[in-house]
Formats: C-alpha cells, sequence, structure tokens
C-alpha cells in the first residue's frame, strides 16, 4: 500500500505533514511518488483564506478520476476545516479525520470509511488527544532542516482568524518533551531548528510554568552542536524584553523575525482584536533593532479589513516607509465563518483590496531592495537548501533567499558566499568555502 500526501497552509501544517508520513510508514504503508500510485490520498488542508480552501475542491475532480481509474483508492481530509465546509467534503472523501487523532489513524484506516471531527475545543477531545500525536516520531522532508512545533492551537481569537476554531485551545508541549526532540536531531547532523507555535510568546511549559518561551529559546541555544535557530509567529502584545535580550545574547539564534502588524491603524487593530496599538508597535521595533542592529525584519498585514477606510489603509503605507520591511506577507482579507469579522458590515469592494495589495507590494519592493542593497560585496554565511537548474538556493542567517553557481552535494550546509548582485527578493553571489558556524 502507498500514499501520497498533499499540504496546504502554514509551517504548522507542514510539519503535521512529517508526522503523517511517519505514522503511515510505520502502519506499512510506502510512499508514493506520485498521486497517480498512491492508494491513500491524504489532504493536509488550510482554512485561513477562501483560496486555501478552494484549492482542495480543485483536487476532488482529480480524485474523481484516479477513483474511476483505480477504485479501490482511498481519500483522506484532516487539517484545519471549518464546520461549513464539512458536510461538502463528507460527500467527497472517504475519511474526515482531527489531527490530534494520528496516532489512531492505522486502526481507523481499517474501517471502509470513518468521519469524525468533533468541535476541537471540546474539553472531553482535548482531554483524550491533546497533544498526544506529538509523540509520533516525525520524518522530516530532508536531512539538514526540522520544524519543531512547541505548542497546539491559540486562544487570542483576532477577529478575523479561524485558528482557534480549527485548531482548538492552546495546549503547550512539555519543555523536556521539546527539547529531546531537538536533540535526537542535532546528534543527526540538523543544522536549522525552526520552534513553531500560533504564537511562540504565549508558550508555558506545563510542567513547569517558569520555563516560557525566553528560557526554552536559552535551552535550546545551550544544546551543544553547530545549528542555527528560528521561530515564528510571535505577537507584538507580549513581546518582552527578555525575549530581545535572549534574541541578542544568543548565539545560535538567528537574527531574523517575523512580527506580524496586521495593520497600520490602531483602530483597525482594536477592532481585529489585537491588543496593541501602533505606536507601542513601531516602540517595540525601535527596542529590536537597537538590542539588535542586524535583525532582518518581515511582518503580516491584512488589506482591505471590513470597514477599513482609505484613510485607516494610508496609515498602513505609512507604517511600511517607516519601519522599511525586508519581507512583508500581504494578504487581501478573506472573510471566514465562526469569525468574529464575518459579521461586519462594510465590505470592502475586491478591486480596491486589490490596489491597496498593489500599493503595499510596491512600498515594499522598495524598501526590500534598499535594504539589500547593504550587502553588495559583503560576505555571508547561508544554508543551502536546494538545488534547482544548475543553482544552489540557499538562506542566509537573516533568512535572505540567495541564489549561488555550486554543486549540488553543497545541500544541506553551512557555506561562505560574496555577495555580487541583489534584487528586493533576494541576492546572488559567488561560492567561497564551508564553513561550520
Amino acid at each position: 500500500m502507498k500514499y501520497f500526501v498533499i499540504t496546504y497552509g502554514c509551517q504548522l501544517n507542514q510539519s503535521d505533514s512529517e508526522r503523517i508520513a511517519s505514522v503511515l510508514e510505520t502502519a506499512g504503508y510506502q510512499s508514493a511518488p506520485t498521486m497517480n500510485g498512491a492508494d491513500l490520498m491524504v489532504i493536509n488542508m488550510c482554512s485561513i483564506r477562501q483560496s486555501a480552501v478552494d484549492r482542495v475542491y480543485g483536487k476532488i475532480q482529480d480524485f474523481i478520476k484516479l477513483k474511476n481509474k483505480k477504485p479501490n483508492i482511498k481519500t483522506l481530509l484532516t487539517g484545519c476545516i471549518l464546520k461549513k465546509d464539512l458536510k461538502k467534503f463528507k460527500q467527497q472523501f472517504d475519511f474526515i479525520l482531527p489531527i490530534k487523532t494520528l496516532k489512531e489513524w492505522p486502526e481507523i484506516l481499517n474501517k471502509e470509511t470513518c468521519f469524525y471531527y468533533p468541535n476541537p475545543r471540546e474539553n472531553q477531545f482535548n482531554k483524550q488527544f491533546s497533544t498526544n500525536y506529538f509523540f509520533v516520531e516525525t520524518k522530516p522532508i530532508n536531512d539538514f532542516s526540522i520544524q519543531i512545533p512547541i505548542s497546539s492551537g491559540c486562544n487570542n481569537f483576532c477577529a478575523y482568524c479561524v485558528v482557534p476554531h480549527v485548531r482548538g485551545p492552546l495546549i503547550c508541549r512539555s519543555h523536556k518533551e521539546i527539547l529531546k526532540e531537538i536533540r535526537s536531531f542535532i546528534k543527526k547532523g540538523f543544522k536549522e531548528i525552526w520552534l513553531l507555535g500560533q504564537n511562540v510568546n504565549d508558550y508555558a511549559s506545563p510542567i513547569n510554568k517558569s520555563v516560557n518561551f525566553p528560557k526554552l529559546l536559552k535551552m535550546v541555544n545551550n544544546i551543544p552542536g553547530r545549528f542555527w535557530i528560528r521561530f515564528t509567529s510571535p505577537h507584538p502584545k507580549n513581546f518582552s524584553k527578555e525575549l530581545i535580550d535572549i534574541m541578542a545574547n544568543c548565539k545560535k539564534i538567528t537574527p531574523y523575525l517575523n512580527l506580524p502588524v496586521q495593520s497600520g491603524d490602531s483602530k483597525i487593530l482594536k477592532k481585529m482584536n489585537r491588543p496593541y496599538t501602533v505606536e507601542k508597535y513601531k516602540r517595540l521595533v525601535k527596542r529590536i533593532r537597537k538590542k539588535i542592529p542586524n535583525i532582518c525584519l518581515s511582518t503580516d498585514v491584512i488589506v482591505g479589513f471590513p470597514g477599513e477606510t482609505k484613510k485607516q489603509f494610508e496609515n498602513t503605507v505609512k507604517l511600511f516607509k517607516k519601519i522599511k520591511y525586508d519581507m512583508a506577507y500581504i494578504s487581501i482579507y478573506s472573510p471566514r465563518a465562526e469569525t468574529t469579522a464575518f459579521k461586519f458590515k462594510h465590505v470592502i469592494p475586491h478591486h480596491e483590496k486589490q490596489r491597496r495589495h498593489k500599493r503595499l507590494t510596491e512600498i515594499l519592493k522598495q524598501t526590500a531592495l534598499e535594504n539589500n542593497k547593504k550587502y553588495l560585496g559583503k560576505t555571508v554565511n547561508a544554508l543551502i537548501i536546494e538545488s534547482k537548474d544548475k543553482f544552489l538556493i540557499g538562506k542566509t542567517d537573516t533568512y535572505k533567499t540567495i541564489k549561488i553557481t555550486g554543486h549540488k552535494k553543497l545541500t544541506g550546509n553551512f557555506i561562505k558566499a560574496k555577495i555580487e548582485n541583489v534584487s528586493p527578493w533576494g541576492l546572488k553571489g559567488v561560492y567561497m568555502e564551508l564553513v561550520c558556524i
């Protein structure tokens, strides 16, 4: 029996898919190179925007064609699923299962069909499953970079976000369990550790509440070995001085930070249930940059939130020009059932949302290019992540994409490169030597 997994969404979904692969292979399945060769098709879906859900609907026709050729093929849906989509998907999939039940999947898959998707915030469901699936040994997609979830779910209830509704409440993993997992990958030679959570700075170890996120970072930094530490995503509301100091003083923590702002207008932030003001955000950025001068800063922002006036959008424009981000993930607001914002009136026309998206993208293009020009002629450290079209693609410690010529055997290694050319979205350079950081 062979399986094929399609993953949509964030790094947490990608990490979940690695555990799915591990469970299926332990149960005797083998990975299929394409979906055409699979006996079990798994979609790990995202519901953060309607476009993500539409991609799943788009795959259903492919499944129907496959079933016509191969009637015994089974299809399974997991991930972040809204209630409104469940009924439709139930007609198209053989199994719909929460990711938290992953350890039970081998037994469930012996059934003809199974549809089990309770309210993810249901106390009994979380009492039974909690974060048990994190005990499943992951099957990384490569042998140099690993994504380690430190928590599951979220309690913030931002007005636009489905995550608390589809992933359930915040449940943190034991710091000892996290450290044990990281140590095992460091021993195997992994060079990049990503710590993942919906809001990493809400982390508190369930076995010792004094172990917060900064202390966890320090513990990871103290693990012997040569590796980088990255994390995503933090929340500006409780980004502490302790966290800034740890980032500045721990050598393995890379100088890259995604700090989601979501809007440059304080009234819109309040409407989004984001408990900080634009001024507080700017002061936070100033403190971070003072302590970590070489920090590369990216953000998440939403344009066209219900009721966002042109003047309020212009405040976001001003913020972009002020902060001068290296990268920004600019999203057009997508109405999501079950969220508070779904009930809001004063919907922004789609053409106006697109105009605002384009405006911010143009500003980002200018500031990113301006920031990248500072790298010209300099030597940087990078981790090579893939070989593509006779080029090597890597990420610098500041998470800049770098493209160089070199042999594919360098993939998975730290290298030094001299930067000879830049664009808004990346760097180009020449390989100099292998390095041990």
